[in-house]
């Protein structure tokens, strides 16, 4: 693929819009995220001991999120499906509504970062390129019920985060908690911001 071409398939608003709901993680700016978000809390981001992704994949709907670029267009109805592949790798099919009204989606890859399957990396780059190394962003699920129903989901710079649930809607003691938890993790919350779920 020529150089043009590649940044012709980059420039694609649907590659672009969802790197990384939950994502989680940005594809396109892995590189330029390194620096540490201003943290709030006294700690670091921490995985979970282990995450069954066969029990993790399916539909999540987003809850919230800290401001990211790529999802700037997303207007409500955020959601991320993930399947998992016989090679061990996740399908990550991230769909929202736009601003326009109109639905949006971004495919892309998670494959597992040690055993533990509780840090991934994420790409959403055209297949031809996943093998890139610069392109695939960290997704590391540092808060998991044990029924596999919310999930707090985070980049380990404290600069993306995502609360995710299986159902549109989330009790408030569950999302008090899961925000309690990113700020241990050091996260900084002032510009966190709801999603909305029209789905009921």
């Amino acid at each position: 693929m020529s150089s043009l071409n590649v940044k012709k398939a980059l420039l694609k608003p649907k590659t672009l819009m969802l790197a990384g709901v939950m994502g989680g993680a940005l594809a396109l700016t892995a590189c330029a995220s390194l620096s540490a978000a201003k943290q709030t809390g006294t700690g670091t981001p921490q995985a979970v001991a282990s995450v069954d992704l066969m029990r993790y994949a399916g539909k999540w709907y987003e809850i919230g999120r800290l401001p990211m670029y790529f999802q700037r267009n997303c207007a409500s109805d955020v959601t991320a499906t993930y399947t998992l592949k016989p090679t061990g790798a996740v399908e990550v099919n991230n769909q929202c509504i736009g601003k326009d009204g109109k639905p949006m989606q971004s495919i892309g890859e998670a494959t597992k970062n040690g055993e533990s399957g509780s840090k991934l990396n994420v790409t959403f780059l055209p297949d031809g390129l996943r093998w890139v190394p610069f392109a695939k962003a960290d997704y590391w699920i540092l808060d998991l019920d044990n029924n596999y129903q919310h999930a707090l989901v985070g980049t380990p710079n404290n600069k993306y985060l995502w609360i995710l649930s299986r159902t549109p809607t989330m009790d408030e003691a569950t999302y008090n908690r899961l925000l309690q938890t990113a700020k241990n993790q050091g996260y900084n919350l002032t510009e966190f911001q709801r999603t909305t779920q029209t789905i009921r």
